[in-house]
């Protein structure tokens, strides 16, 4: 193989396993990893359950392996595999997904599979010692501790690809650009938010919300959980605490603007007073090629930046009223223990619940803060076994939660 047109001679081949490979992320990454044969081969791919489109992106990129965390869909899969005579190994259930993520053969793992069920397949990675590409903040919202304590024994090396956390890490110094560790002189960091569809709704009309509206996100396309999750903020209280693990940084030190362009990704403020800030298209291939080839730059198709067409770029502070989950969160990270993973199960139970017409909008906020005022904040999970038992018992105190508000809707 040569490499002559490549800018850099060090540049090390690799080899990546996808999980979540049938999401908006996927499809990003697969974008990028395409126009870099050269650089990049899709060792494995995983996704949930739909069978149908892990079996198209199996044609198309011939991964050795490939998994369903549905034990019925991989058995239609690695049907449709054998009519289609291709020969990639179908694995099946948490432990195939989590087999993928410490693949020998393999040295990049894009942790792309969202919720409570990445965190598995994520920790299995940093225990095998990949270079993990973190889109799952679910993984560090969850384990905490227990996660970044698995990077540093696995010896695992950890990239963010969130687009805010990319960008932090990006304003950071360096030889400073490892997470984990709080980097001296810097003050704190601001995290940007769209706001999503409702930033400028009258209040009393996001009672009648439908999950159609909130998952009409005006910048990014993303899948309908996480595009909930940008409407009422709860996304960006996740990466409050996301941003915590990554970078060291207390609560009191980690701000949020409202900056609906979403141009500027991210600011890191440093104590002589300098503002870095990380700009880019609103397009998740930049912060996926940045961590892909780090510390290395490659082309990932994205639109070049106008900033003479923009002409304006408004920030302001969150309306606390109108965005209660993002209180919640910081509420969360500063009490400790298990209350992070606590908000995160009760969230998704109430957007899993709202987006089948359940609840309404508001509700999901309630729910959340319900179940954290009745979940006894314990220690945090110190095994992952602990982890799964907290977030089961908060997922059933989220359901009475639910069952209640849908009583009082159907009322």
């Amino acid at each position: 193989m040569t490499t002559k047109h490549l800018p850099f001679e060090h540049f090390s081949f690799k080899r990546l396993v996808l999980l979540g490979a049938t999401g908006s992320i996927g499809a990003s990454t697969l974008d990028v990893v395409t126009r870099h044969p050269e650089r990049f081969e899709v060792t494995a791919l995983a996704a949930h359950k739909n069978w149908e489109a892990l079996r198209e992106l199996c044609r198309r990129h011939r991964p050795r392996y490939a998994a369903l965390l549905d034990e019925t869909a991989a058995q239609a899969l690695r049907q449709g595999l054998r009519d289609d005579s291709l020969k990639t190994e179908v694995l099946s259930g948490a432990a195939g997904v989590q087999t993928l993520a410490a693949l020998p053969e393999a040295d990049t793992v894009l942790a792309a599979i969202t919720g409570a069920a990445g965190l598995l397949p994520t920790l299995a990675a940093v225990r095998a010692g990949k270079r993990v590409l973190l889109a799952n903040k679910e993984a560090l919202v969850m384990g905490g501790a227990l996660f970044m304590e698995a990077v540093r024994s696995g010896g695992a090396t950890l990239l963010p690809v969130d687009s805010e956390h990319n960008a932090i890490f990006q304003c950071l110094p360096g030889a400073a650009q490892q997470c984990g560790i709080r980097v001296p002189g810097v003050r704190k960091i601001v995290l940007t938010a769209s706001g999503g569809p409702f930033r400028e709704t009258p209040l009393a009309a996001l009672r009648e919300v439908t999950p159609e509206q909130a998952c009409a996100h005006p910048v990014w396309k993303m899948g309908r959980k996480i595009s909930v999750d940008s409407a009422t903020m709860m996304n960006k209280g996740l990466e409050v605490i996301e941003a915590h693990w990554l970078f060291g940084m207390p609560a009191a030190a980690i701000d949020v603007v409202i900056h609906p362009q979403s141009i500027v990704h991210s600011f890191v403020e440093y104590l002589d007073g300098s503002v870095l800030a990380q700009l880019g298209s609103p397009d998740m291939r930049t912060p996926i090629a940045q961590a892909l080839a780090f510390p290395e730059r490659i082309e990932a198709g994205v639109t070049a930046l106008d900033l003479v067409a923009l002409k304006t770029l408004t920030f302001s502070a969150p309306e606390r009223g109108r965005f209660p989950c993002l209180a919640l969160a910081y509420q969360a990270l500063n009490a400790g223990g298990n209350a992070a993973l606590v908000l995160n199960a009760a969230n998704e139970v109430a957007v899993e619940a709202f987006l089948n017409r359940r609840i309404g909008f508001l509700d999901i906020a309630y729910v959340c803060d319900a179940v954290l005022s009745e979940v006894p904040m314990a220690m945090a999970p110190v095994t992952v076994e602990s982890a799964i038992d907290f977030d089961a018992a908060a997922r059933r105190v989220a359901e009475r939660h639910v069952m209640a508000c849908s009583s009082r809707k159907g009322m």
